[in-house]
């Protein structure tokens, strides 16, 4: 059964849950896109959906877009990349989805996980 969209707007605030809900689905759905590193918040930390006790950086959900800023894998191919995680967020919204990739990260080793 397809995931319903989320009823993101202008309406949403911090307190209802609907965005609460919605970062936490938008934030899972690009971070499953394969080669994302991670969610990035932006050159000074700009770009989070703040919420009840925490923000959510790498998400800013607007009254009128989505804007999601990640770290891509290196050598991953980024347009492609890119259009995975607008397809992935636009499943969830009817808002349009702009996706910047603010950095490309090396695949480094990690003693507890191996490869990331």
């Amino acid at each position: 059964m397809p995931t319903p969209r989320l009823p993101v707007s202008s309406d949403a605030s911090p307190g209802d849950g609907v965005l609460e809900d919605a970062t936490e689905r938008i934030a899972a759905a690009v971070s499953a896109v394969e080669g994302v590193a991670g969610l990035h918040p932006g050159m000074f930390g700009e770009v989070a959906t703040y919420l009840p006790g925490r923000r959510v950086s790498g998400i800013r959900i607007a009254a009128d877009r989505v804007d999601v800023h990640v770290s891509l894998v290196l050598g991953v191919p980024v347009r492609p990349t890119a259009t995975a995680i607008q397809r992935a967020v636009a499943h969830l919204t009817e808002l349009p989805v702009d996706v910047t990739i603010e950095d490309l990260v090396p695949v480094t080793p990690t003693p507890d996980r191996g490869l990331q």
